[in-house]
């Protein structure tokens, strides 16, 4: 092996670093700018794009790791939405959620809200990865669309908390220390979990289960031969996945003060399948690339045309045909 040879590695692993960095550098900029020239609009705009990327970061795990192409991970967005939206509503107005056989009141409390929002989409997760993974190919693709739109009619079919009405929840969650009205103060809070999640991600590719995950994305009996059951890899990964979800979930719900039965649509499911191939599927920064062109667009565009995705659709084909590696592959180097 030659010298260039053992160099091509760390290279590539250097230009992809950087381009990571400047991707972060830059999503972290551009509220800090925003600010400076008061223009907050732009903060809410970056807070969503850090979100999305965040719900990305978890369907990447199931997508890019596992092969696991799921069309129900809206179902696990809004799950984690509604958790934080119940709470926070039932907290301010002090009625009790559960009377029997314990009586459970609600919070505004993030550090409350954000564990039951990640219970809640890990246990639907587990669920559907359950009975999802006994089938593969587009019959996996179908029955986790099909149970997301199980779970999308029945939040439109729940009066209690607005049915296709949705749920105001008016004022966002608490954390101490911070004014999360200050929109910038928000940001830094989904920022960080997108950073917190990006930290794990990559260390779950570098591990035992990341190696078993690809493994079993490339040929599953080959991987049972050694003595690992796919299936369990898979729905561990596929939990994980369903929980990062639901916790951004809880935060868009936060964002908008609002939470309704279009975050479980499977119209939510095929954005953030966009976000994640735009970006480069099994790219770490991937999901963070895609989340900010996707909210690029849809803001510049949508002020030009009610058809925007028209746009959005020819890039995503561009990007399917000539382009493997999404923005993460053009930038980083088809090896990076």
């Amino acid at each position: 092996m030659t010298a260039a040879a053992v160099q091509a590695p760390a290279r590539r692993w250097s230009r992809e670093a950087r381009v990571n960095t400047a991707l972060s550098l830059g999503l972290l900029a551009v509220p800090l700018l925003a600010m400076a020239a008061g223009e907050p609009f732009w903060v809410t705009l970056a807070t969503r794009a850090a979100i999305l990327a965040l719900a990305g970061v978890g369907l990447n795990l199931a997508l890019g790791y596992g092969g696991l192409v799921s069309f129900g991970h809206a179902a696990f967005f809004g799950l984690g939405g509604y958790a934080a939206g119940v709470l926070a509503s039932h907290g301010m107005s002090g009625r009790p959620i559960v009377t029997w056989p314990l009586e459970i009141g609600g919070t505004t409390q993030m550090l409350a809200i954000w564990p039951v929002a990640v219970a809640a989409a890990a246990l639907g997760a587990l669920v559907i990865g359950a009975l999802s993974l006994r089938t593969t190919g587009v019959f996996f693709i179908m029955i986790t669309l099909a149970f997301g739109q199980m779970a999308f009619y029945f939040m439109v079919s729940w009066p209690a908390y607005g049915g296709e009405d949705g749920l105001p929840t008016y004022v966002r969650s608490r954390f101490p220390g911070v004014n999360t009205m200050a929109p910038l103060q928000f940001f830094a809070i989904a920022y960080g979990w997108l950073m917190l999640a990006l930290w794990l991600s990559w260390r779950i590719a570098g591990s035992r289960l990341g190696l078993a995950l690809q493994a079993a994305r490339q040929n599953r009996q080959r991987l049972a031969a050694v003595g690992i059951r796919p299936k369990s890899v898979l729905l561990g990964a596929f939990v994980l996945s369903g929980a990062l979800t639901g916790l951004a979930g809880a935060l868009y719900t936060d964002l908008n003060r609002f939470v309704s039965p279009a975050m479980l649509s499977w119209q939510t499911s095929g954005e953030l399948l966009v976000l994640v191939i735009l970006g480069g599927v099994g790219r770490l920064f991937g999901p963070v690339a895609g989340a900010m062109l996707f909210i690029a667009l849809e803001h510049l565009l949508g002020g030009i045309s009610d058809y925007w995705q028209f746009f959005l659709g020819a890039m995503l084909l561009m990007v399917v045909l000539f382009a493997r590696g999404g923005i993460m592959g053009a930038l980083a180097g088809r090896d990076g």
